[in-house]
């Protein structure tokens, strides 16, 4: 099993979600994070400059198998891409064991 880690920007969360929806990617979790970016300077809106040092994003976790990663990460790549700095970033990496604790189930049929 893989865990996916994606940082993405608040806006494309709606289209994400939907994405992983329709590949039957049906439970993950997330939150709402703050991060530092690499861009060092800020932009200007309307006369009025905003920092781009702290960034509102949203962290998802997904686990999925390891036939099902491409397909999932795919899913998150195109459907947060805007193709502006600051779009964000996926993580990749080994799950040991997963545990359903309500029916003791364990590995990938506690993920289904």
């Amino acid at each position: 099993m893989k865990k996916i880690e994606a940082i993405i920007r608040k806006s494309k969360f709606e289209e994400v979600k939907d994405a992983l929806h329709q590949i039957e990617v049906n439970f993950f979790s997330y939150w709402d994070v703050t991060g530092v970016g690499n861009e060092k300077q800020g932009h200007v809106y309307r006369g009025v400059s905003y920092s781009t040092t702290d960034i509102q994003r949203r962290y998802l976790s997904i686990v999925v198998s390891d036939p099902f990663l491409e397909i999932a990460v795919d899913a998150v790549l195109k459907s947060a891409f805007t193709g502006s700095v600051g779009d964000g970033k996926i993580f990749v990496s080994n799950v040991e064991e997963t545990y359903r604790i309500r029916t003791k189930e364990k590995g990938i049929e506690a993920v289904k």
